[in-house]
This record gives structure tokens, sequence and C-alpha cells, in this order.
């Protein structure tokens, strides 16, 4: 059985900007606050960093920058999935030779491929490059749901190693398993789900709760992962509050609010995403205030 490119908690880092540029600063501040709460890896220019309004260049010196401050201290793994496969490529290779650990590739979103369309375009990706590929299904955003036989398909791939898995459908997890075997990893890409994910054989979180409490969510993960389910259920249940705030609204929406009330300012999203309702805004103060 091979070792897991990570367990525990990555946290899917927020990108914080200043005068609509990004906060480089900032971002070396967060990072070692991720690291100081010990996360085992932490994404970059994934959903929740905004990837769909960073240049190709703010990714690339993002994926150099946060790597080269890191060292060995932390897995970095760059978000470089598109729905062109020729522009997922090119990323993926800019992202290798900035030296980062491994990549998050999220399925095609508005193409709606077709699952041998889904297959042949993980498949380029992965002969592109040498890095660990972790797939990344979010039927909720992408409209197409990954389905497990393509997943049986993609673990034969040397070099894609596992998936996070964003389909509410905790069952999933399972299947996966069956059909893959266990040196494909699945992790689970919805907080609210930690617990149940590592108790179905998960091997950890993606997440974005972690930006605000990565000391809470690492000890939930570490409690469920040693088999300590009362300890870490109780955490999940603790933590719920704050996992339905920060989904209140789109994330990284909220997320960015919250950063905001607890002493870092990261500005607000790019549009087409907004500042929050008053209502929501209103709720997140109150709440981490």
């Amino acid at each position: 059985m091979g070792e897991s490119l990570f367990t525990g908690v990555c946290n899917a880092l927020v990108t914080p900007f200043i005068n609509g540029k990004v906060n480089y600063p900032l971002v070396d501040l967060l990072l070692r606050r991720q690291m100081d709460a010990g996360v085992s890896a932490i994404v970059i220019a994934g959903t929740t960093g905004e990837s769909p309004t960073l240049s190709d260049d703010e990714k690339i010196e993002l994926f150099h920058r946060c790597k080269q401050f890191v060292g060995n201290n932390c897995t970095i793994i760059a978000g470089t999935g598109t729905n062109s496969t020729e522009h997922a490529i090119a990323l993926s290779i800019a992202a290798e030779h900035a030296g980062v650990d491994a990549l998050l590739v999220v399925s095609p979103y508005y193409n709606k491929a077709t699952p041998e369309g889904l297959y042949a375009h993980y498949l380029a990706i992965a002969h592109s490059v040498s890095l660990p590929i972790i797939l990344y299904n979010v039927p909720t955003r992408t409209g197409v749901d990954i389905p497990v036989s393509v997943y049986q398909r993609l673990s034969r791939i040397p070099n894609i190693v596992g998936v996070k898995e964003a389909s509410n459908d905790i069952t999933k997890i399972a299947r996966i398993q069956i059909a893959c075997g266990p040196d494909f990893t699945v992790w689970t890409g919805n907080d609210d789900l930690i617990v149940p994910a590592i108790a179905n054989g998960a091997k950890g979180v993606i997440s974005v709760v972690s930006n605000v409490f990565p000391t809470e969510t690492q000890a939930m993960c570490d409690a469920a992962l040693s088999g300590n389910y009362d300890t870490a259920s109780a955490l999940q249940r603790h933590l719920l509050p704050c996992i339905d705030l920060l989904f209140c609204e789109v994330n990284p929406i909220p997320v960015k609010a919250a950063m905001q009330c607890i002493g870092y300012d990261c500005g607000e999203c790019r549009l087409p995403l907004c500042r929050p309702t008053k209502e929501h805004l209103l709720q997140i103060q109150r709440f981490f205030a």
C-alpha cells in the first residue's frame, strides 16, 4: 500500500488582495499560520483562492513564492484545472517548473464532458507532468459528477494519486475505494462531512474552515484518523455553526469576510464575486467578533 500524499488537513488558502493586486506579505503570514497549526498541505489558487479570476502570471508567481516560503516544511499543491485541456496542461507544466509538490485539477466546468472526455482530459494532463495529481470533483460548480468508473480507469495512471471528492455523497467515498483500491486516496472537500468521511475511509480534508480555525480543524482530523470519534464528532459539531456561515453565500465570499473579522484583511473578492449581503455580513461579524 502506497503512502498518501498527505493525511489530515490540507488548507484551501484564500488569496489576499490589496489595491487589486495579490498581497504577498499577507500570503506569507497566512502560510505561516497554517504551518504553525500543523496542517499537512496547502492548496494555492484553488476555488477558495479565486482561481477563475487570477491571471496565469499571478498563479505561477503564487506557486513559486509559496513553495519557496514553506520549503520542505509543508506540501504545496497547485490548482491548475481549467475547462480547456490545453490550458490546464500549460498551467500544470508551469506549476511543476515553479517547484510545487502536487497538482489539484478540477474537472472541466461548463463544457459538461462525457465520461470518455473526462478520462481523456485527465490522461492528457497526467502525461504532461511527473507531479502527483489529485482529481477534484465538485459537481455543484462544474455541472458534472465524475463517475466512479472514470476514477477506476484513472487510478491506473501512476501519477494520479487520489481525489478531492466534494459531491456530498458520503457513500461514494466507499465506492471509490472499492473500485480503485488502497493506493488511490480519497479526501473530502466538504467541511461539514470531515468526520463521517474519515470514518468511511477518507484520509482527510481539503478545507475552507481551516482558514479561520486551522488548529481546531487539525485537531478534529487527528482525532478521527486515530479512531477517537467521540472527540472528533464533538469538534465537528462545535465547528458546524462556523461552517454553515462560511457557506451562507458562495465560497470564498464569507470566508474572506470572516478573515477580516479575526484580524487578517484579505481584501474583497474579485468580480463577479462581491461583498456578502448586509444581513450575512452582520451574522459573520457577530460570530467572529
